[in-house]
């Protein structure tokens, strides 16, 4: 609940809990606001079991953290195992080096599959930064292209 007060924070608060309430009247208050704190939870938790019977047995794994969409999609990538596998085999770093290796007309540093990187039979290389005619020369007439 407080996980980003630091120290500094909390002595001030409770400087500024002396000051407004008095020393006398500070063990109340904080008795006061813990009772309070106390009750709130005790109605949060009989709701949660009061929906939790209402629902049946086919909800008995529900949990209401789930119902926070980060925590719903982090639950839902570790667990599916189709996930699992694209996220070992796709290196993100390693693809986007191999596109701006191509923008940029370098060869590509690692080996890539012939199915992305074009083998020699199945056509021209279009990672390959193509080479400008000489003047005069017409470039070459891609049918495909038109």
């Amino acid at each position: 609940m407080f996980n980003d007060i630091g120290a500094l924070e909390l002595v001030t608060l409770v400087v500024l809990a002396v000051l407004v309430f008095g020393p006398d009247k500070l063990p109340k208050v904080i008795q006061d606001v813990s009772g309070f704190i106390r009750k709130v939870r005790e109605f949060s938790d009989n709701a949660k079991h009061d929906i939790r019977s209402e629902l049946g047995p086919e909800f008995k794994d529900f949990e209401f953290e789930d119902l926070n969409p980060r925590t719903f999609i982090r639950k839902q990538l570790s667990e599916n195992e189709d996930l699992k596998e694209i996220r070992s085999s796709f290196d993100l770093k390693k693809e986007m080096n191999e596109v701006a290796d191509a923008v940029n007309g370098k060869e590509p540093t690692t080996s890539v599959p012939a199915a992305v990187n074009g083998s020699p039979s199945s056509g021209p290389d279009l990672l390959k930064k193509r080479e400008t005619p000489e003047q005069g020369e017409r470039p070459p007439f891609d049918a495909d292209a038109t």
